[in-house]
Order: C-alpha cells, then structure tokens, then sequence
C-alpha cells in the first residue's frame, strides 16, 4: 500500500538572522552579554543538526510533479513516492516532524541556498553544473534518459529516429535533459519549455515528436496515458546518479544524511520503498 504524506510548503521562510537570533535567545545569549560577538559567531555556525534538534522539524525540498518519487495527488494533495516516503523515514530517524517545501528542477540551487529546506529529496540528478553549488550523498537511485512520443507517430519507432532533420525533441527547463540534449541533438530540433504538462501537450499535438524524461517519469506515461509510448536506447545514452543534496559547509549535517543513506541501503528500506512504485530496477544497492 502507498504510503501518503500532505503536502505543506513554506512560501515564507523565517530569515536566517532571525533564526540565529531566536538560537541565540534559547540558549540565552544576549546582545548585551558578556562576550555577545563571540556567542554571535558560535550561533552562525550551528549545524541544521542542532537546528533540527530545537525546532523538532524536517524541511525536505521536493518536485511534486515526479511520479514515483514525489508526486503530489492533485485531489487529495497528498505526497507519494519513493522519496516521500523515506523523507518520512528520515524524519522519525531524527524524532522530528516532516514539512515538505515545494520546489522544482529550475528551482533548486536557489531553494537550498536561500535555506527554503535542510535537504532535496527528490531523486536530484547528480550534473556538473549542480555540484558546484550542492553537495551530494552517495546516490540512490540511476537512470538513463527515455523518449515519450505518440503512438500515431510513425516516423520514432527507435532511439535512431529520433535525431534528423525535420524531428522536434522537447525538453524541461532546468532538468538534466536540457543541457544533455542541447549537446547531444546534431539533426532534431530542440524545444525547452517549463512545465512537464507543455512537454506532453506539444508530442501529443503532433507539435513535437517526443519528449525527454527518466525512468521514474516515464512509467507515469505509460501507466496513466493510452496515447503514449516509450523509446529506449538500444545501449546506455547517458546514465546520470540520482542522490540527495544538501548546501555545502556543514560537515556534521552532510554526514548524517549520508548516514541515513547508507542505513536505508543496508536495511533495505530503499529497494523495498522503490518496489512499492516499481523503481527498484534503477536502485543503486551499494
């Protein structure tokens, strides 16, 4: 049975300052005592460890539009997901309560660093470009890249097709698909849009021949869809890791979520949350 958690975002987000400054008042430390620069500086550098700890709470960054890993029913409002459901996981192993921010591929360097949330979990394609700004746990999960297209279109019957003159490939804005494609396409056409609902508007109109996606997103396609097919590469086209980050310069908060990653590899609760949404063929065991 799927495990289900509401939705709850946080739109406006206590400033930083006034979070040291609250720290600093609990562990009563005033501007007017003894030593207030030295305490100030102390309470600036506290781990979300601790912060965890005094406000008994969990911030997990999440894109609630990823079938399979963090979908958002738009009905109910509820979170599912292999990701969702070990974020609920964390969030006991820690004696916390869980708060799901909403945030997106396009989203999430600025999500991190504006301090929105403590972690992303939300299967986070491991790129270049994001490692310079996030740092990275040991992944979870990996997945190569996929192509949606209709099923009258009879011009994509293979990943070879899909790359000539004439084809129009869509793409996400923000998603490791964008910067893989803009230098993979010699011949096709690329179209970057912003919502995951346009790339699939624009193959179903005929408008754009496919559309780029993973594994996870995929599987929706096919098990919500009747007009849709998947094209996989005949061998690995470009295999990306998929782990959670948090922002870099906390050592002690960093190690505690790589070790909640190497606890959920070890007891199984990873592969076993994957199965529950039949992504345990992309799980990364070790």
């Amino acid at each position: 049975m799927k495990q289900k958690y509401p939705l709850q975002t946080s739109k406006n987000p206590l400033p930083w300052a006034l979070a040291l400054n609250a720290f600093a008042l609990l562990l009563g430390l005033g501007g007017s005592h003894p030593g207030g620069a030295a305490h100030a500086a102390s309470a600036a550098s506290v781990s979300r460890t601790e912060r965890i700890a005094t406000t008994k709470k969990l911030r997990v960054c999440i894109w609630p539009d990823y079938y399979g890993v963090s979908f958002r029913n738009p009905k109910t409002l509820e979170v599912s997901g292999v990701d969702a459901d070990l974020a609920a996981d964390f969030a006991k192993d820690l004696g916390v309560s869980l708060e799901f921010v909403e945030s997106s591929f396009a989203k999430l360097v600025q999500d991190i660093e504006s301090d929105r949330c403590d972690v992303a979990m939300f299967a986070v394609g491991v790129t270049p470009e994001r490692q310079k700004k996030l740092r990275f746990t040991a992944p979870t999960m990996e997945s190569d890249i996929f192509a949606i297209a209709a099923n009258t279109n009879r011009r994509i019957k293979a990943w070879g097709d899909i790359d000539r003159a004439g084809n129009v490939v869509a793409v996400m804005r923000g998603t490791l698909h964008e910067p893989v494609m803009r230098a993979g396409l010699k011949s096709a056409e690329l179209l970057v849009l912003d919502t995951p609902m346009a790339r699939e508007q624009e193959v179903q109109s005929g408008r754009a021949d496919v559309f780029m996606t993973d594994f996870p997103y995929s599987r929706r396609m096919l098990e919500t869809t009747d007009w849709a097919k998947v094209i996989a590469p005949e061998v690995p086209y470009h295999l990306t890791p998929y782990a959670y980050a948090v922002a870099p310069g906390d050592d002690r908060w960093f190690a505690r979520v790589e070790q909640f990653v190497r606890d959920i590899k070890k007891d199984g609760r990873l592969l076993k949350a994957a199965a529950r949404y039949k992504l345990d063929p992309i799980v990364v065991r070790k």
